[in-house]
């Protein structure tokens, strides 16, 4: 289904998706040109797709005979691994024209591949479902993905973070979500950042069911900010406060963690209607002031750190966590 709230907030009309795939790929892309091919012909005629062979190779095209009156021949630039082309394969190729400038038929492999992808992907797929990919270039306004067939991601719908440079996504494969299927103009929108909500949503609703007080988990530093850090525990986001991160003092939380870091945290508070975590690093080691009182006795003679000066005395470290007061009085 369709979400169009999404889809016109993208800001990128149909005849903008169509003009940037056709600049990035070519004409023999454009709805047009693959619009005019037709199939299943008796006697071949320009536009039909005929399951050729390999016959020979000749430098950097392969000599294909589709068993009419000539061969043709094929760059092999078009095929997945040209290194691997030899004569005996079978492909199949569209024809184009029946006698070119030097008297051979003219075929085209990557036209006959895109049009046997389309025809898989309206036969297999619809809008809302989730497809695999490779991103292969970035043009304006997003992304140029492999699905079989190019589709476009744009920009705004590569991560729920944008991120600096969508370029260092060329050469993964990743998952999305069609948004739209324009048969048409042989347009597809897709979505990365619709998919990764709608699963961190489910992920959020099985956290939120499981999680407990006291638990000891493992999360993820997404963000560091001056009162604390947000720990990802898959699905939501907790807080992790600067006062719960250590027992002694702490000038930046990032003297404590850093971004991408897993670590383990004790999970302190569960507010489940308003969706929010506390979690604390320092209650995963008991405190210092556990047993104070057979540890230093009154009257014990001490060595201790100054660690805060004010008007009315002095604060004093005797371990990381815990401190006393000298009073001016006692100076």
């Amino acid at each position: 289904m369709v979400d169009y709230n999404l889809i016109h907030s993208l800001g990128v009309s149909d005849e903008e998706v169509e003009q940037q795939l056709s600049q990035a790929l070519g004409k023999d892309f454009n709805a047009d040109v693959l619009g005019e091919m037709v199939q299943d012909k008796t006697v071949p005629q320009p536009g039909a797709i005929l399951k050729g062979r390999v016959v020979n190779i000749v430098g950097d095209e392969a000599v294909v005979e589709v068993g009419l009156k000539s061969e043709g021949s094929v760059s092999l630039h078009e095929f997945a691994d040209p290194a691997q082309v030899k004569p005996g394969d079978e492909v199949d190729v569209l024809l184009e024209a029946m006698e070119s400038d030097s008297g051979l038929i003219v075929l085209s492999k990557r036209k006959a591949d895109r049009i046997r992808g389309w025809e898989h992907i309206i036969a297999t797929k619809k809008e809302g479902d989730i497809i695999r990919g490779m991103v292969t270039r970035k043009i304006k306004g997003g992304l140029l993905v492999d699905i079989s067939v190019p589709a476009f991601l744009p920009a705004s719908q590569v991560d729920i973070r944008r991120p600096g440079d969508i370029g260092e996504y060329i050469g993964k494969e990743i998952d999305a979500k069609i948004l739209k299927i324009d048969e048409a103009r042989r347009n597809i929108v897709i979505s990365r950042r619709k998919l990764i909500e709608e699963r961190r949503a489910e992920a959020k609703s099985k956290l939120l069911d499981e999680i407990q007080e006291g638990q000891v988990r493992k999360g993820v530093v997404k963000n560091i900010a001056d009162f604390g850090a947000f720990v990802d525990l898959g699905g939501l986001d907790g807080l992790l406060h600067i006062t719960d991160m250590s027992w002694g003092r702490i000038n930046h939380p990032s003297d404590m963690v850093k971004i991408e870091e897993e670590i383990e945290i004790v999970v302190l508070n569960v507010d489940r209607e308003k969706e929010k975590i506390a979690l604390g690093l320092k209650q995963r080691t008991p405190s210092p002031w556990e047993g104070v009182e057979a540890k230093y006795p009154v009257g014990t003679r001490l060595k201790g750190r100054v660690v805060n000066i004010v008007s009315y005395g002095a604060f004093v470290e005797l371990e990381q966590g815990l401190e006393g007061l000298v009073h001016i009085s006692e100076m």
